[in-house]
């Protein structure tokens, strides 16, 4: 019986595609968190300049 449950593959393929959707998940957050000082400057410029436009 133990024999049997190690040569046994099925869901093999279920659990490997779970590992690459959590190795993508991981990436993007990563990514995210790397571009986030750069947006926030990107849009407090954009911010600085439209109120600037606004006051006489």
């Amino acid at each position: 019986m133990f024999k049997r449950f190690l040569r046994d593959e099925d869901g093999g393929t279920a659990i490997e595609y779970g590992l690459i959707a959590s190795l993508f998940g991981v990436s993007m957050i990563a990514a995210f968190l790397a571009l986030e000082v750069q947006y926030n400057n990107m849009f407090g410029s954009i911010e600085t300049a439209v109120v600037g436009a606004n006051t006489p």
